[in-house]
């Protein structure tokens, strides 16, 4: 049998889905109260072996040893009362529901007269809420809640069944750096309390932080299990990979161009106060701000997704009211959202359908849909982005999340538009997709286009932007020039973005 240390031992684990070998014989293990940390790029294999243990994927080959005893994960509920509880990074809450009927659907509490126990519900919801320092009303529906809130749900959601091991997939992919202290807590809490923490995350420095072992996974194969106080950034990167990767943010020098795009003074209710700002051809701009600050309702609102109480819109010099997307996408805008699930794909489309929704006039011929000229167009935009798949009959919902987000790429590079915003274009990404997704934005960058780029890694958005503008509760609270960004500090940046200190000047 296993080692008597170890709470859960794989071994051997293989999986394979068409055309591709997802894992092949791998090893993981995980001891009570440890935060043990699944790294590797998208694709590697890492939420593959963590949706075997939940019982997600039951066709799957090796040996899984729980405490002690040989077992078959054959189903979600049957590992989750073994104690496997699991946050997955796609949010599985149903929007229509209010936080408690999420929280315990299909267990709901009952009154002796077999009814739902109400209030006894929103009670325990409510327990669990305060348990992870959340304000969420336990009553609102899903529906109304930010990302980052539904995230915390689901956390709480999975604290209530009282797990031994809990796998966290991304959970501060979304999270404000508020909500992350809050659950760095909850984590410190659950170690004490015995229990094992799998931690899949893509941010390293949160995994110095927290971490205690390193399992990392390379191309579905198993590669090294360390502890993570010997190793620093630079290794984990470079085991992650493959290869050395000695520039994290490659900047090319452009001369701007024009002004293909300038905002003046658009309002929003209480959402966007006056914002002005412009981006130019030649040049990538970047918006930073935490959580709230308005910058996905401000690129929504240019791009026609959400109206605007005032303000006026200019592209290329020409005053423009852009009443819908359909309208951008005419006047060359395309917007990349930062939901790419519900957003950007059809999941249960193929990569080709995805690629040639917004522009069919790509693949049409005389007489009409050219199956033919279809697959050749798409074939060169996935090549050019590096879309790894089998081909482009693959499903959008089995790629990793980078080769997604390059699928969002190839869809709207199909309108060979002058204006592309980026919302949050590397969320949940690993760093060798990251490298490719910037060289992405580079080369539009080198192409005349003006890239806008919104981000919540300040890391990123001062090592690929230009110019960047910060904002804070719906204002402009700074704008950083070219010249500035090598010499602003990150915490003279995050101190425009809480609104300590404002700092209005055109770079």
């Amino acid at each position: 049998m296993g080692n008597s240390r170890y709470l859960v031992e794989m071994n051997d684990i293989s999986v394979e889905f068409p055309g591709v070998k997802a894992l092949d014989r791998v090893h993981f293990n995980a001891v009570p109260g440890e935060v043990h940390v699944l790294l590797g790029e998208n694709g590697a294999g890492k939420s593959t072996i963590m949706k075997v243990l939940a019982g997600v994927n039951t066709n799957y080959t090796g040996t899984i040893i729980w405490k002690g005893q040989e077992i078959t994960a054959r189903s979600v509920d049957e590992q989750r009362q073994r104690g496997v509880s699991i946050i997955f990074q796609e949010m599985n809450l149903l929007k229509n529901l209010t936080v408690a009927e999420n929280m315990f659907l299909g267990r709901q509490p009952l009154t002796k007269t077999g009814n739902i126990d109400w209030k006894k519900m929103n009670q325990d919801a409510r327990a669990l809420l305060d348990s992870i320092n959340s304000d969420i009303p336990e009553t609102v529906q899903v529906s109304a809640l930010s990302v980052g809130q539904m995230q915390m749900v689901e956390i709480a959601k999975a604290l209530s069944f009282h797990c031994d091991i809990l796998i966290m997939d991304e959970p501060t992919s979304a999270l404000t750096e508020k909500e992350v202290e809050s659950l760095f807590s909850i984590i410190q809490k659950l170690k004490s309390e015995g229990v094992a923490i799998v931690y899949i995350s893509h941010r390293l420095q949160e995994i110095l932080k927290i971490g205690d072992r390193l399992t990392i996974f390379r191309d579905g194969q198993y590669i090294n299990t360390v502890n993570v106080k010997d190793i620093d950034i630079d290794q984990m990167v470079a085991m992650m990979v493959g290869r050395e990767m000695t520039d994290y943010y490659p900047k090319v020098d452009v001369a701007p161009g024009e002004k293909l795009l300038e905002v003046k003074n658009i309002r929003q209710g209480t959402v966007l106060k006056d914002v002005s700002f412009y981006a130019r051809a030649g040049e990538i701009t970047g918006f930073y701000g935490l959580m709230g600050a308005g910058r996905t309702e401000l690129v929504r609102a240019v791009f026609g997704a959400d109206p605007i109480d005032s303000g006026e819109i200019y592209i290329k010099g020409k005053q423009v009211a852009i009443k819908s997307c359909e309208q951008a996408k005419k006047l060359g805008m395309a917007l990349l959202t930062e939901d790419r699930k519900n957003q950007g794909l059809i999941l249960e489309f193929d990569l080709n359908q995805n690629i040639s929704l917004p522009n069919l006039d790509t693949a049409m011929g005389g007489l009409g849909l050219d199956k033919n000229k279809e697959t050749e167009n798409n074939q060169r935009l996935a090549d050019s982005v590096r879309v790894k798949t089998p081909s482009l009959m693959q499903k959008a919902k089995n790629l990793s999340g980078g080769n997604q987000q390059k699928v969002v790429i190839c869809k709207w590079l199909n309108t060979d538009s002058d204006i592309i915003i980026f919302d949050e274009p590397t969320r949940g990404i690993d760093v060798g997709a990251k490298a490719e997704i910037y060289g992405i934005m580079n080369d539009l960058k080198k192409a005349g286009k003006a890239v806008i780029m919104v981000s919540s890694e300040l890391a990123e958005c001062m090592g690929v932007s230009d110019r960047i503008y910060v904002m804070h509760e719906g204002e402009i609270t700074g704008v950083i020039g070219t010249e500035e960004i090598g010499n602003l500090t990150e915490e003279q940046v995050v101190g425009l973005a809480t609104g300590a200190n404002k700092k209005m000047s055109e770079g």
